[in-house]
């Protein structure tokens, strides 16, 4: 049985996004992709270049530059752990209403050369963070390493020994572990308390490997890997219980990053239609019996795509309204800006479900 052709859900919350340098083509170019995919609070990634968001001066001023391109949007702002961040800069963002500190490994993703070689070095600043609530958002990958055995297949799995241990040394610490894509890290996290929850991006919920493997535009880190992986996100979508929530992840490059010269860019872009991939992960994964038909509730899409990400970091329930029809649009081959920028969206061409605000 398919989902029902419509859907009356409260605006959605993405905790996980991309929106690049501002002011900038790209930045200019998707930040106004937001609203008009029923989305109004977003948790904005630190990782810019040349150089990541390491102050609360930079991310609030980071902060006006995003309100300037769309004011409607409520930005969620972050910190890139890194070593020049001190306690006291932390108790500076608590009261500046940052909402977390992101930590990547270094060199497992884009722009994270920056990145965190051991979390050992910032025993005081996690510390500090456990103290005064602030969430630490977690990369969830270790760097790729054949001698070590590591590739994009089992990045993940060789980090969570990493995440039990902060849990282990910070029992109080909000940890949301990012863009899940194995039954490992939803079992994981599964395995802890409130306090610790996983985020699962809207491609994730139906790509394989051999769909990124083909498709420059569906590559990413974390990888989409093996169909029981990707049950078990739908699992965990529709048996979240607030555990687990939207964070798309969403990852903006230009059209020459992706299919240029040199290593192919790491990212989806997934920013304008992001509740319509969630509903077509669903629709294929019913089709093909990966999800019970009376597990896809009202109350399981709204707490998935709104209320848990908003209660775990302390953002009022949404006020607005979105409907979303069946069909009711088309996802254009790319998006062009004024100054050149051009960005190809995740299932390009493919006909999508639509967002309207009521």
């Amino acid at each position: 049985m398919p989902l029902k052709d419509e859907y009356l859900l409260p605006a959605a919350a993405d905790m996980h996004v991309h929106l690049r340098n501002a002011p900038g083509p790209i930045a200019e170019l998707v930040t106004p992709t937001i609203r008009p995919a029923g989305v109004d609070v977003v948790f904005v990634m630190p990782n810019l270049a040349p150089r990541p968001v390491v102050s609360v001066d930079e991310a609030l001023e980071y902060k006006r530059q995003l309100q300037a391109i769309d004011s409607s949007i409520t930005y969620l702002m972050s910190l890139y752990l890194h070593s020049s961040i001190t306690p006291d800069e932390i108790r500076k963002a608590k009261k500046a209403g940052i909402a977390g500190v992101k930590a990547y490994p270094k060199g497992a993703t884009t722009n994270s050369e920056w990145g965190v070689l051991s979390f050992e070095p910032f025993h005081d600043v996690l510390k500090t963070m456990e103290d005064e609530g602030i969430v630490l958002n977690l990369h969830g990958e270790v760097p790729s390493s054949p001698a070590d055995g590591v590739t994009v297949m089992n990045a993940e799995a060789k980090f969570l020994p990493t995440l039990r241990d902060l849990v282990t040394k910070y029992p109080n610490l909000k940890i949301v572990l990012e863009h899940c894509t194995t039954a490992d890290a939803v079992e994981t996290v599964r395995s802890f308390g409130e306090n610790v929850v996983g985020t699962i991006t809207a491609h994730h919920l139906s790509l394989l490997v051999d769909d990124w493997s083909a498709n420059v535009n569906n590559y990413c880190k974390p990888s989409a890997k093996s169909p029981s992986d990707r049950r078990a996100l739908l699992d965990a979508l529709v048996h979240s219980n607030g555990k687990f929530f939207l964070g798309t992840d969403s990852a903006p490059h230009d059209i020459t990053a992706k299919k240029g010269p040199g290593n192919t860019a790491a990212g989806v872009f997934t920013q304008p239609f992001a509740i319509g991939y969630v509903l077509t992960a669903l629709d294929e994964a019913l089709a093909r019996g990966d999800v019970a038909p009376d597990a896809v509730t009202d109350t399981a899409l709204a707490g998935f795509l709104s209320g848990y990400g908003r209660a775990f970091y302390g953002v009022a329930a949404a006020e607005g309204r979105i409907r979303v029809r069946r069909g009711a649009a088309t996802v254009p081959a790319s998006f062009k800006g004024a100054t050149g920028a051009e960005v190809v969206p995740f299932r390009a061409g493919e006909g999508m479900w639509g967002v309207e605000w009521v």
